[in-house]
């Protein structure tokens, strides 16, 4: 389990609730997507736990040292009293590609037999989900439910990403804790620890295209994010009028070995567009919303329907042109 960073007032006001011993039942983290907040949950739930269980801690804030009992079973997965629901594998036999749209129903269901008992080792149960933002329809009915009628020691950590998104009786059952973007520093920090190998050119790299979300810029690392980024800025500067770098980067993303940077590509070029737009006014600033609209549509389906990546990232680039 790795350290968390940034955002100290959400930091602190959660280890004053701790001290102050009225532990609300259910926690909000809200923020920018890849600022830490699965991280703080994991710390949080780690804390909450090596502080009920028997051995107790007494280390400051949220650290709980290495060699814990509880430190031990929560980085093997194994602590009978956490519980982290994700988005599941479509396919079981393939956990590492493609996952199901929601958290379903019946995943929030299966912790019924759960919170049908005490917790095991402590006086508290901690589930987390992650995001909640995933959950589908009925299945936020059903948590929300629990949330209404807490089971006894059991602490809810919800994940969102985009709490408008979400049943405005959910949030309300919540405090919310608000996470941010994190400065260069925290950002490099973060880096560090996560890519122990990368050098600092690679680090000062990631800070720069990270803009201050480190989950987004782990997921970039080794993908030369910068070339990439040079290639669209080419693009959208001279506006291509032979199609020459279009189609050349169209080639350089294609096939399966170039699928990380692909996804890279799809998720740089609307942003990208988005902070042109913010310069702009008038009618450069119409045609900056039109092209983020439709790269924004684009990049969506790409990947919801398979389209062809070679096709894609020539029809992208024909999208960041019109830049010009």
């Amino acid at each position: 389990m790795t350290g968390t960073f940034g955002n100290a007032d959400a930091h602190a006001a959660f280890v004053a609730a701790l001290r102050g011993g009225a532990l609300h039942h259910a926690w909000l983290l809200v923020g920018p997507e890849g600022v830490g907040k699965a991280s703080f949950a994991q710390a949080a739930a780690l804390r909450m736990l090596a502080e009920a269980s028997a051995t107790g801690v007494s280390a400051p804030g949220l650290v709980v040292p290495e060699g814990h009992p509880t430190r031990a079973l929560v980085d093997a997965g194994s602590h009978p009293d956490l519980r982290v629901m994700r988005r599941l594998p479509k396919d079981a036999e393939k956990p590492d590609q493609d996952l199901a749209r929601s958290i379903t129903i019946a995943q929030v269901r299966s912790l019924q037999p759960l919170f049908a008992t005490t917790p095991s080792m402590g006086a508290r149960r901690v589930v987390i989900i992650d995001a909640v933002d995933d959950l589908e329809r009925n299945g936020a009915n059903a948590l929300l439910k629990n949330l209404e009628e807490p089971p006894a020691g059991t602490i809810f950590l919800l994940v969102s990403h985009a709490p408008g998104r979400l049943l405005p009786t959910i949030r309300s059952r919540c405090r919310v804790l608000r996470f941010g973007a994190l400065d260069d520093g925290d950002m490099a920090k973060a880096l560090r620890q996560a890519l122990p190998e990368a050098g600092e050119d690679e680090i000062a790299a990631l800070v720069r295209t990270g803009e201050g979300a480190p989950g987004r810029a782990i997921r970039y690392a080794g993908l030369d994010i910068d070339g990439l980024d040079r290639a669209i800025a080419g693009i959208a500067e001279d506006g291509d009028p032979m199609n020459a770098r279009r189609a050349a980067l169209a080639r350089a993303l294609a096939g399966k070995g170039n699928a990380a940077r692909y996804e890279a590509f799809l998720d740089r070029v609307p942003a990208m567009i988005a902070r042109e737009a913010r310069t702009r006014s008038g009618t450069r600033l119409k045609t900056a919303l039109d092209a983020q609209a439709a790269a924004r549509d684009l990049a969506g389906a790409a990947l919801g329907l398979s389209l062809d990546a070679q096709a894609t990232v020539f029809e992208m680039a024909a999208i960041v042109a019109t830049l010009r």
